[in-house]
């Protein structure tokens, strides 16, 4: 009877199958067969604002499911049609319409039930209408737990890279380890320290995963546990994936004798039941050899990685450090094992966060400068021998990092790099922008390359490129040269004659190049210091110059300063600068010190720590009227280093989602969804790990250094009040009210930032919109996306999807008190 049942099973399967093909209907486990396709529906790139015809139907509430033929009529009147195509024998959907559009299927199921979306190809999905993250590099690890119903689903699929492949699967149990993409460390010979790895645990279930944790065990050869460590994991909520940090226990040196350890982890509850378990395994490494290592990231809490290439130092020496970049789709170990072992220096390998990730921009730019602190305090490095290179993406990382950073480097060496997102990859810039458009262009201040490369002036430069690189245009490395070769006095140019873009390793440990790395060395103490930065937030300081805040946010501001330290004298030329604090640690402490700032002479007792800090637009000690005077310290409390926002800065400190809860249940659905979204958006494109937290279970009191993402207003948060009760920004239900103007309708989108009360780092943002059409306007605004960049606060409507920059209502920046600025603001003219 038991092998009749089956075979009625297995013949009431094959059946249904049969009777889904020609509906444009999928099976359950099979690849998609076909699909509806439409393009060109829309602009977008890499932009803050965009424009989409079908989204807009979305957003509105108006998307009905097409049939074959149907048209969508743009906003210039042209018409689109929604056609079918069949996937090849692989199951790739291949159409050009899939270069930016839209791939719709029907996923029908007998009863419902739970089930895991495996697709790539595209930017991201809406399953049944809510947004979920898309693999759009085709990395095959994306696996999301779904909820099907009876009979019908849509899947819509938003595509930009030509083709997709997907199909839904059931899941191996409600809840899983899922093994597919892990972050994992070297096991280093002699260290016997307890390390972190990364991996992504399944929720399928409809409902939340309470106090979980997951024990780890290192295992002997013969699987007896060795010792064990538990982690907590906390909240898994309903349909959805987690990339937990976990700690593995410590393994003694006689455990260390084969050339690979074992660990089992298992996920257990309160009660300590089991709920999953799996088995990873480490490498072990010799300390000479190549190696990861993992770090609990600052950034998120996430588990990050970085590899070295040790250095054959010799003993008693202390080495410097080359820290090397990647190229796209390259991970970190890849790039230093292209290196060859030096005998003055470590290389050292961050990993932007992924492959792709971040262009060495945003969360890619602090990931590597989290990576060259911990590098530098754990193999003890010189700081005036670190260098910086890199390689494609990695080299234009080099000239990003390099400008942005000067301080940091004895020499950079940029190979096959492009210069900036309006260079190479087309980028959406205003040209002669004003109004709206000029506060847009000045929140991408800090990708500009080419205005800050004074900066280098005192740096070594070498640029590489291969003459035939069809890749990245030896044209880019040419802009360099006129721009930084002609004025700078350490600079070294070659092109490698017939070389593509990839030539093997020499692309990145050249030979001369690696000799002119040897030959630098960055002077700790110049007598003059010229600085630019886009913000004191991303860079504040050159040597003993620090710019604390700026008149114009995101404006450029310059620094030009020279001190006498046997005069006790220092002279300072400013552009765009509000404040300024100068070490004057190359001065005899005590006695009185002269510093002539901007044609004003200020004669000051000497400052407290030896560090003066001067305010430009008040009265003070040594200054008659107004103009630059003496202060106190900065007030952590104002913008500054620590803090200034724009918006996209607030995705730090370890940052938590609290979602909504208040109002109608529609609502409550749209932030989880939307929450739920962005946490696999930020896995997917910053190897990420976020908590998602309900504002009931959410104390604003605990832990008031960890930044906290916003989803929903004054009307749908609880706790509102208590995190932005005095923000000059509040959204509810019906309105936006920013200063004093308040703007009214059930489609508007906010982003804004602003300081968490009772830190003085973490600040608080805000994903919000009044009516549904609002909400839904958030879900792809694409701040994720390496060069968009939005500025403290936004308020967008639903006409963006059609009118593009027309469709922001307002935009600006908060002053240095982070209070309303009129000056530093833009509204619609038609507004």
């Amino acid at each position: 009877m038991r092998i009749l049942a089956r075979s009625f099973a297995v013949l009431l399967a094959c059946i249904f199958a049969v009777a889904c093909r020609g509906q444009n209907l999928t099976p359950v486990g099979e690849w998609i067969g076909e699909a509806l396709v439409i393009g060109d529906v829309g602009r977008g790139g890499r932009s803050a604002v965009h424009t989409d015809a079908v989204e807009a139907m979305i957003v509105r509430g108006e998307w009905k499911a097409p049939a074959e033929g149907d048209a969508v009529t743009l906003p210039n009147g042209d018409e689109r049609r929604w056609e079918r195509i069949a996937a090849n024998d692989d199951g790739w959907l291949a159409h050009a319409a899939l270069r930016n559009g839209y791939a719709r299927l029907n996923v029908r199921t007998m009863h419902g039930g739970l089930f895991v979306l495996e697709a790539a190809g595209h930017s991201m999905v809406y399953v049944n209408g809510q947004p979920r993250a898309g693999d759009p590099y085709q990395t095959g690890y994306v696996r999301l737990p779904i909820a099907l119903r009876p009979g019908d689903n849509e899947l819509l699929f938003v595509c930009a890279r030509g083709r997709l492949r997907a199909r839904v699967t059931t899941p191996p149990s409600r809840m899983f380890f899922d093994t597919g993409d892990m972050t994992l460390p070297s096991l280093v010979q002699r260290e016997g320290a307890v390390l972190h790895v990364g991996v992504v645990v399944v929720n399928t279930d409809r409902t939340a995963a309470r106090e979980l944790t997951v024990r780890a065990e290192a295992l002997a050869s013969d699987g007896t546990p060795l010792a064990e460590l538990h982690s907590d994991v906390g909240i898994l909520w309903p349909h959805s994936t987690r990339k937990v940090p976990i700690d593995l226990p410590a393994v003694q040196e006689t455990s260390l004798i084969d050339r690979s350890v074992r660990y089992r982890l298992t996920l257990e509850n309160s009660d300590d039941t089991v709920l999953a378990t799996t088995e990873i395994t480490l490498d072990v490494r010799t300390p000479d050899e190549q190696h990861d290592r993992t770090f609990i990231s600052g950034i998120d809490g996430s588990v990050q990685y970085y590899s070295v290439r040790p250095g054959a130092i010799a003993e008693g020496a202390t080495p410097g450090l080359i820290l090397t970049l990647h190229g796209a789709s390259v991970e970190a170990r890849g790039q230093a094992a292209c290196y060859a072992p030096k005998d003055w220096a470590h290389v050292v390998a961050p990993t932007n966060r992924r492959p792709y990730g971040f262009d060495w921009e945003d969360w890619g730019r602090l990931d590597a400068m989290e990576v060259l602190g911990l590098a530098s305090a754990r193999f003890g490095t010189d700081p005036r021998r670190t260098i910086l290179t890199g390689h494609s993406m990695g080299g234009h990382g080099t000239w990003h990092l390099g400008v942005t950073f000067p301080g940091h480097w004895a020499a950079i060496g940029p190979s096959a790099g492009w210069v900036s997102f309006w260079s190479y990859t087309g980028a959406a810039r205003y040209e002669a922008a004003d109004g709206v458009e000029a506060i847009l262009m000045r929140a991408t201040s800090p990708s500009d390359t080419l205005a800050l490369t004074r900066n280098l002036d005192g740096l070594g430069v070498y640029v590489l490129h291969g003459d035939a690189d069809d890749n990245v245009p030896v044209e880019q490395a040419r802009t360099m040269r006129r721009e930084v070769g002609e004025w700078h006095r350490d600079f070294e140019y070659h092109e490698q004659p017939g070389a593509g873009h990839w030539w093997g390793n020499e692309c990145v440990d050249w030979g001369p190049m690696v000799e002119f790395f040897k030959g630098r060395a960055r002077d700790e103490a110049p007598a003059r210091v010229t600085f630019a930065t886009a913000s004191p937030g991303v860079s504040a300081t050159r040597d003993w110059v620090t710019i604390e805040q700026q008149h114009e946010c995101l404006k450029f501001s310059r620094v030009d300063a020279t001190i006498d330290a046997a005069a006790r004298r220092v002279v300072v030329a400013t552009e765009n600068v509000a404040r300024l604090a100068l070490d004057l640690r190359a001065v005899e402490p005590g006695g009185r010190i002269v510093v002539e700032i901007d044609g004003r002479e200020i004669d000051s007792a000497w400052p407290e720590h030896g560090v003066i800090h001067l305010m430009n637009g008040a009265s003070g000690e040594g200054v008659r009227g107004r103009g630059w005077s003496v202060a106190s310290p900065l007030d952590a409390a104002y913008k500054g280093p620590h803090r200034s926002g724009p918006f996209k800065a607030a995705f730090d400190n370890r940052f938590v989602f609290v979602v909504g809860t208040l109002g109608p249940e529609v609502e409550m659905n749209w932030a989880f969804a939307k929450a739920r979204y962005d946490a696999e958006t930020w896995w997917y494109r910053g190897n990420g790990s976020v908590e998602i937290v309900p504002d009931r279970f959410f104390d604003p009191a605990a832990e008031p250094h960890r930044s906290v993402i916003v989803y929903g207003n004054a009307d749908t948060v609880s706790c509102w009040d208590a995190l932005l009760g005095d923000a000059p920004v509040r959204v509810t239900s019906a309105e936006v009210r920013v200063g004093e103007r308040v703007v009214s309708g059930d489609d508007l989108a906010v982003l804004f930032c602003y300081p968490r009360p009772g830190s003085e780092r973490a600040m608080v943002g805000v994903v919000s919109g009044t009516g549904l059409a609002g909400r839904r306007l958030t879900d792809r605004l694409p701040y994720f996306v390496s060069g968009v960049q939005y500025p403290d606060w936004i308020v967008l409507d639903a006409t963006m999807l059609e009118r593009g920059v027309q469709g922001v209502v307002g935009a600006g920046y908060f002053d240095n008190s982070w209070e309303f600025d009129p000056r530093q603001t833009a509204w619609r003219a038609a507004d």
